[in-house]
């Protein structure tokens, strides 16, 4: 059975944005997100889909995080070709902005 990380809810989205006014004086942010390329052995038969840039093959984490660096969404298997946005915008978090 996979199990998911849940999505943050309508609420707990402006709990978190209060979180980045108060700590950091920072309004209206709902979370600090990046990627990371993750270096793997190239996959039999998927040809450039895990190619990224760097010449290497890779499967992209994209996380985000509040204001007291948890961990609030985290997505990970993205290809290497795709870049941070792209990886990003196929997201169910992504998708949900």
């Amino acid at each position: 059975m996979d199990e998911y990380m849940p999505l943050p809810k309508k609420e707990d989205w402006r709990t978190i944005a209060a979180g980045f006014h108060q700590c950091w004086n920072f309004p209206n942010c709902c979370g600090s997100i990046d990627g990371k390329h993750v270096v793997i052995q190239a996959p039999y038969n998927f040809g450039s889909l895990f190619h990224n840039y760097n010449g290497t093959y890779s499967i992209v984490l994209l996380a985000v995080v509040d204001a007291d660096y948890l961990f609030r969404v985290v997505d990970v298997g993205g290809y290497g070709r795709t870049s941070d946005g792209g990886t990003l915008a196929n997201s169910c978090f992504g998708e949900g902005l």
